[in-house]
C-alpha cells in the first residue's frame, strides 16, 4: 500500500481550530463586481459603433 500503517497527528484533518473560530470578528465586505457582463443591448450597440 501507498500509506505508511501508522499515520501521525498531521495526516489526520484538526478541524478544532475551524469549530473555535469567531465569526463575529469577520468584517462585512461589500462585494463589487469589477467587470460586469455588458448586456444584449450594449454588445448590439458596440458592434454598429464598431462598423
Amino acid at each position: 500500500s501507498i500509506f505508511p500503517a501508522s499515520t501521525t497527528m498531521a495526516d489526520k484533518h484538526d478541524i478544532s481550530e475551524v469549530n473555535s473560530f469567531d465569526k463575529t470578528k469577520l468584517k462585512k465586505t461589500e462585494t463589487n463586481e469589477k467587470k460586469p457582463l455588458p448586456t444584449k443591448e450594449t454588445i448590439k450597440q458596440e458592434k454598429a459603433a464598431s462598423l
